[in-house]
């Protein structure tokens, strides 16, 4: 499988996958672990650094009035003091929050970098989970952001389950698709396939950023992962242990998406090019 260099594309980085696990309601603490671990992982030579879902303030809330008293907008102290850290390491970090937005509480992910606040994402689709009981449907589109890496997109956990948002991300042109979450029991067939599944129909790099541990008799099981654009898996963890994964990423494998059989040049596919948008209708009718 032979693959030509996009000239255009930034150079490789390296990105980290910090799994861990998170203390409920805990703000200040789960802050100081992002600063810890994101000092160990750009001490290691990581210019991403990504976390889970929640990670400020824990998943298993039970009332609106108990998240919402730990939500902050996106440009909060927690960001402020994100910033000020990639400024110092030269490093980006995404991390999961609850984002207050007047009345309306959202779960969240930054994407923060030596410049400042990228931008946000709101988790779009809620299961019947925890805080997602209780939050605010996320009304952004799948966006991509520029950044001197290159593309990234951002979905939250169960967001994942839908192939349509990242596919939208992969027409946007994105190099890196990036999942925090919190997988509980039961969600270990996906967390084991579709991290790769997404990255191959997409040729793109996939990772999640996923935690351990329990909440209020509810247990996470870890096993994170980060995908290559021919959809193997490049690092992942196992459900138990806290781990920074990393990985090379190559934003020009990402963009050249003729994936060539053979060394003939005569044979290859491209799933991005060889799509049929007309016959896909019924995936966009919410009568369907």
């Amino acid at each position: 499988m032979n693959r030509s260099p996009t000239d255009d594309a930034p150079a490789p980085f390296q990105l980290a996958v910090v799994q861990l696990d998170i203390r409920l309601a805990d703000k200040a603490y789960n802050l100081d672990r992002i600063e810890s671990f994101t000092r160990q992982a750009a001490q290691a030579g990581a210019d991403l650094i990504v976390f889970p879902e929640c990670m400020l303030t824990g998943y298993c809330f039970e009332s609106l009035a108990e998240a919402r008293g730990l939500g902050e907008a996106e440009n909060g102290p927690s960001a402020i003091r994100c910033i000020k850290l990639c400024r110092e390491l030269g490093v980006h970090v995404v991390y999961g929050y609850l984002e207050s937005c007047g009345d309306r509480l959202f779960n969240a992910a930054a994407l923060i970098g030596p410049q400042g606040l990228i931008g946000s994402f709101r988790k779009v689709h809620l299961p019947h989970l925890g805080v997602d009981h209780l939050v605010t449907r996320g009304d952004r589109q799948f966006q991509v952001f520029e950044t001197e890496l290159g593309r990234i997109g951002i979905n939250i956990c169960y967001d994942g389950a839908f192939p349509e948002a990242a596919r939208i991300m992969a027409l946007n042109r994105a190099d890196l698709i990036l999942l925090p979450t919190n997988w509980p029991d039961g969600a270990l067939t996906f967390a084991q396939y579709g991290i790769n599944t997404r990255a191959l129909e997409n040729t793109v790099y996939y990772a999640s950023s996923s935690r351990i541990g329990t909440e209020r008799g509810f247990r996470f099981i870890g096993t994170s992962r980060i995908a290559d654009p021919f959809g193997e898996t490049l690092a992942e963890a196992d459900s138990e242990s806290e781990v920074i994964l990393t990985a090379r990423i190559t934003p020009a494998l990402a963009r050249q998406k003729r994936l060539e059989r053979g060394t003939s040049g005569k044979h290859w596919v491209d799933r991005i090019h060889d799509r049929r948008p007309e016959f896909y209708g019924p995936i966009a009718d919410p009568m369907s």
